[in-house]
């Protein structure tokens, strides 16, 4: 495991990489949700094939990335990335992104397919929401802080089964650390995003998964930005949320290995 620190835009980007030490491995990038680290995936890790190189980073605003004053822009969101990789010598990677990661995986897909050679849109869409929704959570938030929306945040995010257990706490405490300016921030940026021409003209391999009791993005809605890509396939993870990596670690684990072994990232 090495941690960089990768400066973009006047902002200092905090990520990681683990396995391969190599950037001529076969590299996963991993782009997280709003509210979430790049710790979101540890419960995967351990799990995914060895031999190739991860890489994960905080999203401006989150975690030990730097955290400059809202409202962000995705194209921002989807630049930052493009510095991470273009930093870590990046080329030819598996995408995996989840929430507005899957946001800026489609951003980043578009605009360099030298980084991007297949994608993962984890319970994300091409749109997710409508401007009043976001309006009236960055005013919420801004008004109250993080704590008052962390249970309808994680009644969103988690299935009947883990929802209210011991193991939700340190999910809940995640977002509820999270700086007020980068959630909201980070709001604005998916506000104002609609992907859904874009993202049709791309043509690369695609897997999308959802999770069957996911509040934030539904089965469907993952489904209808999966569908725009020719080829790409769609899995529901059964009574996950909005973070089966987190709910169905071995499942997603699975699922991502059978995409990484048939795009040829693994033998």
């Amino acid at each position: 495991m090495t941690e960089h620190r990768i400066t973009r835009d006047g902002i200092t980007l905090h990520a990681r990489t683990d396995g391969a030490d190599s950037a001529d491995a076969p590299t996963v990038v991993f782009a997280n949700s709003l509210g979430t680290t790049l710790h979101l995936w540890d419960p995967i890790m351990d799990l995914l094939p060895q031999g190739l190189r991860y890489v994960r980073w905080d999203k401006r605003g989150h975690g030990q990335s730097d955290c400059p004053d809202a409202p962000y822009a995705m194209g921002q969101l989807v630049s930052d990335a493009e510095a991470v990789c273009d930093h870590l010598q990046v080329r030819n990677c598996v995408f995996v992104g989840l929430s507005v990661g899957g946001m800026i995986a489609q951003g980043l897909a578009v605009k360099r397919m030298d980084i991007v050679r297949a994608m993962v849109l984890s319970n994300t869409a091409a749109k997710i929401g409508n401007p009043k929704l976001w309006s009236d959570r960055i005013a919420a938030v801004t008004r109250d802080g993080m704590g008052p929306v962390a249970d309808s945040v994680m009644q969103r995010w988690f299935g009947r089964d883990f929802y209210g257990t011991p193991a939700m706490a340190p999910w809940q405490a995640m977002l509820e650390a999270t700086p007020v300016k980068g959630y909201t921030g980070v709001c604005a940026a998916i506000s104002g995003t609609d992907f859904m021409t874009p993202t049709s003209g791309l043509r690369l391999p695609t897997m999308g998964i959802a999770g069957s009791e996911d509040g934030s993005t539904p089965p469907d809605l993952v489904r209808e930005t999966v569908d725009l890509i020719p080829g790409s396939s769609f899995h529901i993870i059964r009574r996950a949320g909005h973070l089966p990596c987190v709910e169905q670690p071995e499942a997603y684990a699975r699922l991502l290995t059978d995409f990484l072994t048939r795009t040829g990232t693994v033998a």
